[in-house]
């Protein structure tokens, strides 16, 4: 018996011999399987071929197996049951309420928004555990794309064919001053009055980086070397910091000054010439295999409303 041969073997022609002998007759099965008596006929022959012996005897009785037929219809019956067991269970998979779902999302997302969404979760789907990490924009749209994680969270829109992307929570992007600083009365500034002074930027990759510098060289026709930056940092909380340690001053995202401002130690200015507002985007890859768990929660993140 040729092993290559074997590995031939094919699940419709497994199906077509079961078939056979249920039915007792070629033209009963051909029937049975909507098949033309000579197209059953050549998949059982090749059958026998790719198993190197007779399998079906023919005789005017009927048909009935050889001994190496009876081998292979056991194995049949078995392995087509393996397969409907396989096709159950992943039905059972996919409908099941409890998984892990593995998440990237950048800063603002991460930190000021998703902790409070998770806690909400937890209590309307206390079966879904949550898995999250923290990049940039950049960085967690690649991990996506790289298939580290399932999901993600960024504050740009992002333009790729294998993504599908899901627009989610409207942000506004405001000068964040301290607490007695001298714009700390007014309301609103211009892009002029920045100037001169001392500004703290986000790090490049950053998708506030990105806003402020779209913004700034489509509205203002200028760019941020116009500015007087004296420092770079990774992330809004060291901005904060730097903002509260009086540093400087810095346009940061409502959502990651929330509590500042009510705690009277910030103030949010709008920059009146230079309108920032953005969205936050749920993107996860379209070949991704949902599972009901997933549609849980895109469906309860879909109702979440960050402002409470």
């Amino acid at each position: 018996m040729s092993q290559d041969k074997f590995r031939n073997i094919t699940i419709q022609q497994l199906e077509v011999l079961m078939a056979l002998v249920e039915a007792g007759s070629f033209t009963r099965a051909a029937a049975k399987l909507s098949l033309s008596q000579p197209s059953l006929t050549k998949q059982i022959q090749n059958l026998e071929e790719a198993a190197g012996s007779r399998l079906v005897n023919r005789g005017v009785a009927g048909i009935s197996l050889t001994p190496e037929g009876q081998i292979i219809y056991g194995y049949a019956k078995r392995i087509i049951r393996l397969r409907e067991d396989a096709k159950e269970r992943v039905v059972r998979h996919k409908a099941q309420e409890s998984g892990h779902i593995y998440l990237a999302a950048s800063t603002i997302p991460a930190t000021y928004i998703l902790p409070r969404l998770l806690s909400s979760l937890k209590n309307a789907h206390p079966d879904i555990r949550v898995h999250m990490q923290m990049h940039d924009s950049e960085e967690t749209l690649q991990i996506i794309l790289n298939d580290q994680a399932e999901m993600g969270f960024i504050g740009k829109e992002p333009i790729n064919k294998k993504l599908v992307v899901q627009r989610l929570w409207k942000d506004s992007l405001v000068l964040a001053v301290p607490a007695g600083h001298p714009l700390s009365n007014r309301r609103a500034v211009k892009v002029e009055d920045l100037k001169e002074i001392p500004f703290i930027i986000r790090e490049k990759g950053s998708a506030t980086r990105d806003i402020i510098e779209e913004c700034l060289e489509k509205q203002r026709r200028i760019n941020l070397s116009r500015f007087n930056m004296i420092c770079e940092m990774g992330s809004s909380e060291a901005v904060k910091e730097a903002i509260l340690a009086g540093l400087g001053v810095s346009i940061l995202s409502i959502f990651a000054i929330k509590r500042e401002l009510s705690q009277g130690l910030l103030t949010a200015l709008n920059v009146s010439d230079c309108n920032m507002e953005r969205y936050f985007y749920l993107v996860h890859k379209k070949q991704f295999p949902l599972m009901m768990y997933h549609k849980h929660f895109l469906n309860f993140v879909k109702r979440y409303f960050p402002f409470k």
